[in-house]
């Protein structure tokens, strides 16, 4: 699928966000290892959440689906797989890492694979912190990477975990945590990447009863006592899907509207209004929805991003039609995403013309004329859709394999539809 994009002039539109991609993963978890049957409102269902859904069908867990809703018949934290597993969650890094711990759940051994590019992207920190807890854990391929196979039982006691490339390791035995033979204490050494999931992932835990502590992003206890039970759960709005629409306003000068969104969101990603703003744009907050206008130029800021990794590439595109420089910060740990993000933006920015320098954790984009041209996203979707936003600005754009926002935003291409009419 290829699509061009035109320019366009001033908006006024109107958006609904998308349920949050992180939320329903996280909510099909819990939900599976409860008691009881679970039924989640207003799921994303996209390629990443699928592929959470149909692993979790493979170990043994009964998952039905609707066009509105998920019903989860729970495992009370035993799956059932019969034999050894394999799970193949393509290019989500999310599902893998997170199922990777459930693993130790398990009554026969599980082998979890995926893409060729998930096959490049480092596992190591959340191998060595399940050996501690019981687990055993061979690489099939390269050391330190998928495929791997786990086995072994969730033991519980006091872990180290090395949260610098993605607090998803973090992530992951937390949610295993209430069903390990004793408690389970979390310490984290180090500057942790997209802290923020870790406040999803214990708002998620829980909603579904888990008994769960901490001191701040240093450490968290999880008791084995109190487990997670089924209940009905709705979806919140995706702050990070919503950022493109938000960046339309910034891009194009108009107003965009964005409902679906809880101002009081623990998400991350909710900061990039209030970014925006600090460039120079205006943002007005309602109940349920988030409207972002600009009428003059667009100033660059320098920003820490770390806590925000799913919208530094939308801020890129901004960044590029301002008219100081910007320099965003902490952002090292995007190198291990569906593509290496830092590099790859600096590098089709500059095929458009842009001014863009990567050091290390930083990359700083200064004004420099704009012109559309050919953008392969390498199957990103993240890249894809903040390209596609950039587009509206300059116009010429064309994005090739752009069916790659399935992964994460299916309906992405029929919502700016409205916009390029």
């Amino acid at each position: 699928m290829i699509v061009t994009i035109p320019r366009i002039g001033k908006v006024d539109q109107v958006f609904t966000a998308p349920p949050s991609k992180s939320y329903t993963h996280r909510a099909l978890i819990a939900g599976a290892l409860g008691t009881g049957t679970t039924t989640i409102l207003h799921p994303l269902f996209a390629e990443d959440t699928r592929l959470t859904m149909h692993a979790l069908g493979m170990l043994g867990v009964s998952v039905s689906c609707t066009p509105e809703q998920v019903v989860i018949t729970g495992c009370s934290g035993r799956f059932s797989n019969d034999k050894e597993t394999l799970l193949d969650l393509d290019n989500s890094g999310t599902s893998l890492r997170l199922l990777t711990s459930l693993a130790l759940l398990c009554r026969y051994p599980v082998i979890l694979t995926g893409s060729q590019r998930m096959q490049e992207r480092p596992i190591a920190p959340l191998a060595r912190s399940l050996l501690s807890l019981g687990g055993s854990v061979t690489f099939l391929k390269k050391e330190g990477y998928p495929p791997l196979k786990v086995k072994g039982h969730l033991q519980g006691g006091r872990v180290i975990v090395d949260g610098t490339i993605s607090s998803q390791f973090i992530s992951s035995i937390l949610l295993a945590a209430p069903y390990a033979e004793t408690g389970v204490e979390l310490i984290i050494p180090y500057s942790l990447s997209s802290r923020s999931y870790l406040d999803i992932t214990l708002d998620v835990m829980r909603a579904f009863g888990a008994d769960v502590t901490r001191d701040g992003y240093a450490r968290f206890s999880v008791s084995n006592s109190t487990f997670y039970v089924g209940k009905t759960y709705a979806i919140e709005g995706d702050y990070s899907s919503a950022s493109y629409f938000f960046a339309i306003a910034a891009i194009c000068g108009g107003r965009v509207t964005v409902k679906n969104l809880r101002p009081d969101s623990v998400q991350g990603d909710r900061r990039f209004p209030d970014t925006l703003k600090s460039m120079g744009c205006t943002v007005m907050y309602t109940e349920d929805a988030v409207t972002v206008e600009r009428t003059g130029d667009l100033q660059g800021i320098t920003i820490d991003m770390s806590s925000s990794p799913d919208t530094v590439q939308t801020l890129c595109m901004v960044a590029a039609m301002a008219t100081t420089p910007t320099t965003i910060t902490g952002i090292s740990h995007l190198r291990f995403k569906e593509s290496d993000r830092i590099t790859g933006t600096a590098e089709r920015l500059r095929v458009l013309g842009g001014n863009a320098v990567v050091e290390d954790d930083r990359i700083t984009i200064r004004p420099s004329p704009l012109r559309g041209t050919l953008i392969d996203p390498d199957n990103d979707h993240r890249t894809a859709m903040s390209f596609a936003v950039l587009g509206l600005g300059i116009g010429g754009v064309t994005i090739t394999n752009a069916e790659c926002v399935s992964k994460s935003f299916p309906e992405f291409w029929d919502s700016l539809a409205g916009v390029m009419k």
